[in-house]
């Protein structure tokens, strides 16, 4: 059993609240104003909590300086919102009832987050305010499986929540990175299958519990790599795209828990892409956390 720690549970849970609630009525003024730092102040604090949770990152690959960019990723819990937050300049998609989550919906909405309903007779009205942000510069993360997993494996990526891929900004499709993220290591020693669940957050788990054990453990290394850019135009189709940006992430995943370097394009481990579901009416997408 991995051994938990009350007191430090309590520690960092406090310094969590008092920064979260010291730094929301400046996020919210910077806002107002419309000023450049509500663009960076989220990243510095999701550095900040990243320290205060004990989550140190090894990141490979090279992020992508091209305004604006769709980074996708796979989705295993809460905390990669903090990690990806942290290393990444831009907006999260989330699915719309986090924003009426209580603090995380504040927090979402602070962070100027994109909601996106389940009905489908909303897509398009989504689609509109996806390439909106897009085409003002803004970039977004947005985790395509639709929901969260255990941390073993990359579900299959929706291409219908990739459909705002299929646009022209600025005269050129939107360029879309593929980015893989896996929690690897606690207290230097390698996380198993048996043990991935302390981190992961999914299926019918108890948010509040989770967080809870999860802040009591000991200091997490977690694996982030960026993988080349992809675009529609490349690949020819949203579903190429979609099929090639899961084969990536996968593969990526599957080389950051057996501990190899992650190379370009599929290898062994990697998760078999499943038909693709360009009907799915569940658009968990990207939550802040969500699952």
């Amino acid at each position: 059993m991995i051994p938990h720690s009350w007191l430090q549970a309590s520690a960092r849970l406090a310094l969590y609240l008092a920064l979260t609630f010291a730094l929301m009525p400046l996020q919210a003024l910077l806002l107002l104003l419309r000023s450049p730092l509500a663009v960076r102040l989220p990243r510095v604090y999701h550095i900040l909590c990243r320290h205060i949770f004990g989550v140190q990152l090894v990141v490979t690959g090279t992020p992508s300086e091209r305004h604006p960019t769709l980074f996708v990723s796979n989705h295993t819990s809460y905390l990669d919102i903090t990690v990806l937050g942290s290393v990444i300049s831009g907006s999260f998609v989330a699915k719309a009832e986090v924003a009426r989550w209580p603090l995380f919906g504040w927090l979402a909405k602070l962070q100027r987050t994109v909601f996106v309903d389940r009905q489908r007779s909303s897509t398009m009205n989504q689609n509109q305010e996806m390439r909106r942000r897009l085409t003002a510069g803004d970039s977004l993360v947005l985790f395509p499986e639709g929901t969260s997993s255990d941390g073993n494996r990359t579900l299959r990526f929706k291409s219908s929540l990739l459909a705002i891929a299929d646009t022209e900004i600025g005269g050129r499709t939107v360029t879309v990175q593929p980015v893989s993220l896996a929690y690897l290591r606690l207290d230097g020693v390698p996380i198993g299958r048996a043990f991935r669940p302390f981190f992961a957050w999914y299926g019918d788990m108890v948010l509040a519990t989770h967080l809870w054990r999860m802040a009591g453990l000991g200091t997490m290394t977690v694996g982030v790599h960026f993988h080349p850019t992809l675009t529609v135009a490349e690949c020819g189709s949203r579903k190429a795209l979609a099929r090639a940006a899961h084969e990536t992430v996968a593969h990526g995943v599957a080389a950051l828990l057996s501990g190899r370097a992650v190379g370009g394009g599929r290898g062994a481990g990697a998760a078999d892409p499943e038909p693709d579901d360009d009907q799915a009416t569940d658009t968990d997408s990207a939550m802040a956390p969500a699952h």
